[in-house]
């Protein structure tokens, strides 16, 4: 068996209490080394056998580390991925990856210099649902696609607190944090598209970064993909639709990962999370001729699987689960949407 990845982990917000130090902790291919916390000492309960650094300097400076988690906010992901690649460390950056595709590009060529792993944390390939989704493109139940919408909606009309994520901060605003998934789920499904034209504005009173996104993306006619997000939506509805030339397909957001997260279930590398009794989608479509419409049931997702295709690409040579090249088309999306919206104009990028 190869050697665990000793890793670290330069952050003990949400991101590092949920999604990254329970997987790697939990599986025998990592070994959590050490966490960063600046003034708290949550992760020692825990994590006590972890180390606790008070800064990401100390993080980079542990020889024994070769693996670490840049999941602070994304105005310090370009500072902190350079500092830890000059370091020798091979890196995992949470999304967004970067403010700009510029910063995106920068890292990127700066990894391949230092002959360093980079991969981007992106959580919700590995969700149910949009697995569910992606099975249905792949095997091509619906025809041929003529309209897809893909929503990330919220009910949250006043400040969570975050200045970095809704300060008037670069990269801060529901595009780069929500939007940033979307995009890199369509992208996955669809590929790169022709052109953007979007609406991103601020919804919310006393607010200064965006909270409502609509991103029209431009594939070779008769297709398109709209990608929509808001924080006013107590209700809301089905967040996937899929329309094709033989039926649709409607699909919840039904992965309960987070939510057991948050209750403090631990995770495995086998499937932790039952799958659930009720029904989370719609399929009416046309098969061998006969029109059929029934629910479905999609299957619970594993984000362990990322930290899997994360220790294989290192230890194995196997591919790169999320490479760089990846996320700088998401970060370049994101840039072409804002400005398609300060200008309103329809954005070319091919």
């Amino acid at each position: 068996m190869s050697q665990p990845i000793i890793t670290g982990i330069a952050s003990f917000g949400m991101s590092g209490k949920l999604f990254h130090a329970p997987f790697i902790n939990a599986n025998p291919h990592y070994e959590l080394r050490a966490i960063v916390e600046r003034h708290k000492e949550d992760s020692r309960e825990c994590y006590p056998d972890s180390r606790l650094y008070r800064s990401f300097e100390e993080l980079i400076a542990d020889p024994e580390i070769e693996l670490v988690i840049v999941n602070t906010p994304v105005q310090t992901h370009f500072e902190y991925a350079v500092k830890a690649l000059e370091a020798g460390k091979h890196i995992v950056v949470e999304k967004p990856f970067m403010i700009n595709a510029a910063e995106a590009a920068a890292v990127d060529q700066l990894a391949k210099e230092k002959n360093r792993f980079l991969s981007v944390y992106q959580n919700r390939r590995y969700d149910g649902d949009f697995r569910a989704i992606r099975d249905v493109v792949t095997e091509n139940m619906l025809g041929e696609l003529k309209e897809v919408e893909l929503r990330y909606d919220r009910y949250r009309t006043g400040h969570s607190g975050k200045d970095h994520k809704e300060g008037n901060k670069p990269g801060a605003g529901n595009l780069h944090d929500l939007g940033a998934h979307l995009i890199d789920q369509a992208i996955q499904l669809f590929g790169f598209p022709e052109a953007v034209f979007a609406d991103v504005f601020t919804m919310r009173k006393n607010m200064e970064a965006n909270d409502y996104f609509e991103v029209l993306l431009y594939y070779p006619r008769p297709f398109r993909v709209r990608i929509k997000g808001t924080v006013f939506a107590k209700e809301s509805p089905y967040p996937f639709i899929l329309q094709g030339e033989n039926g649709t397909f409607l699909q919840q957001r039904s992965d309960l990962q987070e939510t057991k997260l948050q209750e403090g279930v631990v995770p495995s590398i086998e499937n932790w999370i039952p799958t659930p009794e009720g029904f989370d989608g719609v399929l009416h479509t046309t098969i061998n001729g006969q029109d059929v419409r029934k629910q479905t049931r999609s299957e619970m997702g594993n984000y362990m699987d990322y930290y899997e295709d994360v220790y294989n690409a290192l230890r194995h040579d196997r591919p790169n689960p999320v490479p760089a090249t990846d996320a700088i088309l998401t970060m370049k999306l994101i840039d072409a949407a804002l400005q398609s919206s300060r200008e309103r104009r329809v954005i070319p990028l091919v």
